[in-house]
């Protein structure tokens, strides 16, 4: 066939077309003389002759390119040298015409094509929206899991905004969190807790706003209700809230459209708002100018809404999940807090011990955390262990409540109480020997004494007098807490062999039997059985910190408190546990334990030693058998005392 009959071609279909009512709608073009167009709206098919697809293949390139997204197809007029027809439909070509091809055929054909490109356009359109539907969800689940597994209140709002940001593909955003009196909303503010923007480099920093509708977030709060503004700039008539532009005006951004949803709270309580702010077409195209933001940004559509709402529900459950747990931990910490301040309480004599306690095995931790040699080498203290041995050493203690008072502060030998009782009781004894003397010597008197003889009587009672006092010094003496001399005792022995009469006559010793033991005390301040008393807080500590429900984080803490005392050699109580039973966490507190006892200036029965000599009093405990040798050696080596002045590693009290 020669060009001018495959031209005449062309040119008689577009003239069947011209005169056709059926092709009235459509509209036919020439883009070359060996093409011939039909377009319907966004779609068209083009007509060539079979050779093209042969010879002139890129004069059909436009089409091709079209193709795949069914907008286009190719009807050929005779049949192409290429022998795989299958091949040629395959790559695009819907159909082969006769070149003499009749109105009819002609008609049915095109109304055919166009029927295929809607069908093929709509399938297409259900894969992508299948597709879209599945990584959407994919990322809802992924969004889901991330918010449920974070609880640190600074590190999910960050996330929920980031993750709203990418499945809505805006280009900022923000979010508020509510704050104030939950009873009444009028007197709750919006706090703006964090902002993201992928076009601008900035420092946000927190404020608040008032929930009212003179703002949108503010709007919102109230409403419980999403807002989609399509422009900002252009709020419909009417509107009570108004967009303040200053931002924009100080940074040169333009905010156009908005999402702005409620998080809520499983209660329905408001407790915070999560703001989008500029939809964009490419989601990594940045907004640096207004003709950028006219090109990219669109409003929010009805999906955006959808994916919206989705994530702000999960996210006000994560969000008063959060909160509700940083109310947990504030409420951890006031326990502890309060019982380490129940406990200095009831023992001023040693206020600050736990807290520096607390410190120094801590820092003993870190320092064993870190060692790559030696026999603990291998230990590793995550946060949660730092926090649990702090959480330990704090109420370590604890069990002083179940000790007597008058035994917890015990400075002196006696109580104050029994030093008062023998005071006046050697009062009333030299005053009733006193008074029998005088009556003595009023007898004496009566019957015409000589002068010596009331002189020998008044010697008597000065004698006594001086006796009763050196009594008296002998026992004050004798009640400081330090290391008695042998001939102490025997002054104290001496003096409880000493009596007195009382007003019924009825003899008693000066000293009782209790407080001959209390004076005989060799070493300190306490008997034998207030020592009992004293270290059996370490087994009231237990107890109570047991009653507790630490979880599954923290639940060595009774066991890691209760075992503060035990020595490696089992000379220590309450249990006389071996090395092998003693928790490490353990040991690491019984060094800082002696330490601290050893170095404090608040005991008022004591001196404070010397860091240089307490250093050597835990070396002596090491050739006991007592302490750990490698653990005191990085206690001395690294001078973890001196981290007294600084915050513990794991300051916070946080539940795992």
């Amino acid at each position: 066939m020669t060009d001018e009959a495959k031209r005449g071609g062309l040119s008689r279909l577009a003239d069947l077309m011209a005169v056709d009512g059926r092709f009235a709608a459509d509209v036919v073009s020439r883009p070359h003389q060996r093409l011939l167009m039909v377009r319907r709206g966004e779609r068209f098919v083009t007509f060539a002759p079979g050779d093209v697809w042969d010879d002139e293949l890129p004069l059909l390139r436009p089409t091709l390119e079209k193709v795949a997204d069914a907008n286009a197809t190719i009807i050929l007029l005779g049949k192409p040298r290429e022998l795989d027809l299958a091949s040629v439909l395959a790559k695009g070509v819907f159909s082969i015409l006769p070149p003499d091809v009749d109105a009819d055929l002609l008609f049915v054909t095109v109304h055919t094509a166009f029927e295929h490109l809607e069908t093929k356009a709509r399938a297409e359109s259900r894969g992508k929206w299948l597709q879209r539907y599945r990584y959407e969800l994919g990322e809802l689940i992924e969004i889901a899991r991330s918010l449920t597994t974070e609880r640190d209140l600074d590190k999910l709002l960050p996330l929920v905004l980031e993750k709203a940001r990418f499945v809505t593909g805006a280009d900022a955003g923000s979010i508020y969190v509510v704050e104030g009196d939950d009873g009444d909303i009028g007197r709750r503010m919006l706090r703006f807790k964090t902002s993201q923007n992928d076009s601008l480099d900035y420092q946000s920093r927190e404020f608040t706003l008032p929930i009212s509708n003179r703002s949108i977030t503010g709007s919102v709060a109230l409403s419980k209700s999403m807002l989609n503004i399509p422009d900002v700039y252009e709020l419909p008539p009417g509107t009570p809230y108004g967009f303040d532009r200053s931002f924009d005006q100080r940074m040169g951004y333009r905010s156009k459209s908005m999402l702005v949803a409620p998080m809520v709270s499983a209660q329905g309580e408001i407790i915070g708002v999560l703001q989008l702010i500029n939809r964009k077409k490419d989601p990594r195209q940045k907004l640096r100018s207004a003709a950028e933001v006219e090109d990219q940004v669109l409003p929010f559509d009805d999906r955006s809404e959808e994916l919206m709402s989705s994530l702000a529900a999960q996210a006000g459950i994560a969000l008063e999940n959060a909160i509700l747990y940083a109310e947990i931990n504030r409420i951890f910490a006031g326990f502890v807090t309060a019982s380490v301040e129940a406990i200095e309480q009831r023992d001023p004599t040693t206020s600050g011990h736990s807290r520096r306690v607390a410190t120094l095995t801590v820092a003993l931790a870190d320092v064993v955390d870190r060692e790559v040699t030696g026999p603990y080498a291998d230990v590793q203290f995550s946060t949660n262990d730092l926090r649990e041995v702090e959480i330990a050493s704090l109420l370590h203690d604890f069990g002083k409540i179940g000790v007597r008072e008058e035994v917890l502060v015990k400075a002196k030998k006696l109580f104050a109480w029994q030093l008062d009782s023998i005071r006046r009781r050697l009062d009333f004894a030299g005053k009733a020997h006193e008074a029998d003397a005088l009556a003595r010597r009023c007898r004496l008197m009566e019957r015409g004494a000589s002068r010596e003889e009331l002189a020998a009587l008044d010697l008597e009672i000065e004698t006594r007098r001086q006796e009763l006092s050196a009594a008296w010094n002998a026992i004050v003496a004798a009640n400081e807490p330090t290391v008695l001399k042998a001939g102490d005792f025997r002054v104290i022995e001496e003096i409880a062999r000493q009596t007195y009469t009382d007003m019924n006559g009825d003899v008693h010793p000066l000293l009782t039997a209790s407080e001959i033991k209390s004076l005989s005390i060799t070493r300190g301040s306490l008997t034998t059985s207030e020592i009992d008393e004293i270290r059996s807080h370490v087994v009231h500590t237990r107890s109570f910190l047991s009653q507790i429900p630490w979880g599954r984080a923290f639940r060595r803490i009774p066991e890691i408190a209760g075992c503060h005392h035990e020595k490696l050699n089992g000379s220590g109580y309450p249990n006389r546990l071996k090395a092998e039973e003693i928790p490490l966490q353990s040991k690491l507190m019984s060094i800082s334990d002696i330490f601290d006892a050893l170095t404090a200036s608040d005991r008022p029965y004591k001196r404070a030693v010397p860091v240089d000599r307490a250093c050597d009093i835990l070396g002596y405990e090491v050739k006991d058998g007592a302490l750990d040798a490698e653990l005191v050696r990085l206690f001395v080596e690294a001078r973890v005392w001196e981290r007294l002045g600084e915050e513990p590693p794991a300051s916070r009290f946080r539940l795992a």
